[in-house]
């Protein structure tokens, strides 16, 4: 059996975590010191056994990993790294899935992943059991909510009594974890496209495959360098990202506008600025009509949450409810899904975007 991933369940499951990070439960965030995260690391093999603090947690590999599962934790960055890095063959089982990307591609491979006849409890994740019964070697989350036993989850030390190591996607350390540190809480609030590129780095290291990390750093890199330099110097576009899709994260209904972290790194870089630049993670939470309405959008960026969803027909809701916007008047937008998010597609939506911000340039 699949994971549930309905429409409805993601959407409360994306607004519970708005709410999370809104109430301060643990300010969203954490990178670890840790050089293994280290993107400008040289390649080379891996030494184990390998020892390293993730998140406050001290976890040693003996080996690779070769039994991996990945929550959820509405997440697609992770599962997507680890297919790109090739490592696909490790995976018993992925509960992370989209149905829709910017690297199309990405759906099938996805999809062909084992699932391990998983099914997720009412916090939109696997429960402890099924974690415990299917013996993986690793668990990967993509947030320190994912051992969190009060959402019915496994903790990380009832992992390692069974032999098994644990590790969180270190941008999202204090993410879930009230007792997060400063500079964990630092480095969520100041993610970014590196962030993503960070845990790639990060598995080459676990995995013994860091040149291979290396290259596909590099290649990431470079489409993303080729787009500031030919952006680099124009004048800044005002940039709205919108998910129609998640408008239950809204506490007005209204689309699931994104600012803050990554999101604004990925429009900076494509030669732009966030319409809200510098608001929270609240205000994708509170956001009302009159500011969407009132806001500054050169260039609407719509974003796909289903693959039933058809990114011109929103764009054209979002016009015609919103005519005082410069988009709106000029029809300027594309579309994108799951290249803004913390993730390895990052350059795809850079890309994308990037031609609608400066077309001809």
């Amino acid at each position: 059996m699949k994971p549930c991933r309905s429409r409805r369940s993601m959407a409360a499951a994306l607004s519970a975590l708005v709410a999370l990070i809104a109430t301060g439960c643990g300010d969203p965030g954490g990178s670890s010191s840790d050089p293994a995260a280290a993107v400008t690391a040289p390649a080379g093999r891996t030494s184990y056994p390998l020892t390293f603090d993730n998140c406050g947690t001290r976890v040693t590999f003996q080996r690779p990993p070769q039994r991996v599962l990945i929550l959820n934790g509405t997440s697609v960055g992770e599962v997507e790294s680890f297919i790109l890095l090739g490592l696909d063959k490790s995976i018993l089982a992925n509960a992370q899935s989209y149905g829709v990307s910017d690297d199309p591609s990405m759906i099938a491979k996805i999809k062909a992943l084992p699932t391990g006849g998983l099914t997720m409890n009412k916090n939109f994740d696997v429960p402890a059991e099924q974690v415990l019964k299917l013996k993986p070697d690793l668990v990967v989350s993509a947030w320190s909510g994912g051992f969190d036993a009060k959402r019915g989850f496994a903790t990380r030390e009832q992992l390692a009594a069974a032999g098994i190591t644990s590790l969180v996607n270190p941008v999202n350390c204090a993410m879930g974890k009230p007792e997060a540190t400063p500079e964990e809480q630092r480095a969520y609030r100041n993610q970014s496209i590196n962030s993503s590129l960070e845990f790639i780095s990060l598995l080459g290291r676990v995995f013994d495959v860091r040149e291979r990390a290396f290259e596909l750093i590099g290649k990431l890199r470079a489409r993303v360098e080729a787009v500031q330099a030919r952006v680099g110097g124009l004048p800044a576009k005002k940039v709205l990202i919108a998910y129609t899709g998640m408008a239950m994260m809204n506490a007005n209904g209204l689309p699931a506008v994104m600012t803050g972290g990554v999101y604004d790194d990925v429009i900076r870089v494509a030669g732009g600025v966030n319409a809200f630049a510098g608001q929270t993670a609240d205000m994708t939470r509170t956001l009302n009509k009159e500011q969407l309405a009132t806001a500054q959008v050169d260039v609407l960026v719509v974003g796909l949450f289903t693959p039933d969803e058809n990114g011109d027909e929103e764009a054209a809701k979002l016009f015609a409810a919103y005519p005082s916007w410069a988009a709106s008047k000029s029809k300027t937008y594309t579309v994108v899904s799951d290249g803004v998010y913390l993730g390895p597609l990052n350059a795809w939506a850079v890309e994308k975007i990037s031609k609608v911000v400066h077309p001809g340039d």
